[in-house]
């Protein structure tokens, strides 16, 4: 009897290690041989939008490596918290990425410190940067100020009369003000709008003095002389910008505030699917004509290592979180 028990806990256990190794056999084959259905890319803002164009540039070329479509789905709301959080929770098998924006990512998580519904440290994997922009300050064509000293000038003597226009508190917008008006020891007036067409209206119109804008709503209006650049926000001189100074060269040194859009896919998602996603993202992204659809939003492709991406969200976002921090700022 003893005997037979123990044969039959063998057997037991042979059985539980049979059905363990079932269970798991399909991530392994499914990582072996992904992709091979469509690819659901996330997109949390709506349809014409910056990072919808951009994900689209980098789809159909992407689509087209991996042998198998990528479907783009808009998941708009929240400031681009609602189709994150979808991609957070979403099954980690390499059929759902996500492109977003810094702020999902980055600010978030200090401004919705209640309601968020999604921890991007440890729900999200990063893949690589796609492309990075620098945002532009500009003021009204007839603005008294023609450069940035002489604009900070205007602001200390008029303390708390100037104003600038943002896209609502906690957005690049705002905390790129505010990162000068920290640095250059001014106070401004925020105005928020719901977004930035209606920021440049007012700028162009002289209602609003000054503001932080995505190059591509601003550069139409400088190039039709109705506003101009009194600096941009990356450390160096951009290709996609020649001839601007950067507000770093201006006597703030330091001073960066860069949009970017990357990607990611669910934590858990199995290493193979992670490396091979990174290797032709950066293959796609160092095509030619890719660099060029880029470069009409004013965009510069920034492949990356996830272990570089990760280290470069991480810095922004102590940065951003010790900013938000300092001004008591929170959207719960």
């Amino acid at each position: 009897m003893a005997r037979y028990s123990a044969v039959r806990r063998r057997l037991h256990l042979c059985a539980l290690g049979l059905a363990a190794s079932i269970f798991v056999a399909p991530t392994w084959a499914q990582a072996d041989s992904w992709p091979s259905r469509p690819i659901t890319m996330i997109v949390p803002f709506p349809p014409g939008s910056s990072p919808d164009t951009l994900a689209r540039m980098l789809a159909d070329p992407l689509a087209k490596k991996l042998g198998q479509p990528i479907v783009v789905e808009n998941k708009s709301g929240a400031g681009g918290n609602i189709g994150t959080r979808q991609a957070a929770k979403a099954k980690p098998d390499g059929y759902t990425i996500l492109l977003t924006i810094n702020g999902p990512i980055v600010t978030a998580p200090a401004l919705y410190q209640k309601t968020l519904g999604y921890d991007p440290d440890t729900e999200l994997q990063v893949v690589s940067m796609v492309g990075t922009s620098p945002n532009v300050l500009v003021v009204p064509a007839d603005a008294p100020a023609d450069n940035l000293e002489a604009f900070v000038q205007r602001a200390r003597e008029k303390p708390g009369v100037l104003n600038y226009g943002t896209v609502g508190p906690g957005s690049s917008s705002h905390l790129a003000m505010a990162m000068l008006e920290q640095e250059a020891g001014i106070s401004l007036l925020q105005i928020p709008y719901s977004g930035f067409p209606q920021v440049i209206t007012s700028i162009v119109a002289g209602d609003v003095h000054a503001g932080f804008m995505v190059p591509g709503v601003a550069m139409p209006q400088v190039e039709a002389k109705k506003v101009k650049v009194l600096g941009i926000t990356s450390l160096e001189e951009s290709d996609v910008l020649p001839g601007l100074p950067t507000i770093a060269s201006q006597g703030y040194e330091g001073f960066e505030s860069i949009s970017w859009d990357a990607l990611f896919v669910p934590a858990g998602t199995p290493n193979e699917i992670v490396q091979t996603l990174n290797k032709n993202v950066l293959e796609v992204l160092a095509m030619p004509e890719v660099k060029k659809q880029f470069a009409t939003l004013y965009f510069t492709p920034a492949p990356t290592s996830p272990a570089e991406a990760e280290e470069m969200i991480a810095a922004e976002k102590k940065k951003l979180t010790a900013l938000i921090d300092r001004l008591g700022l929170t959207l719960d």
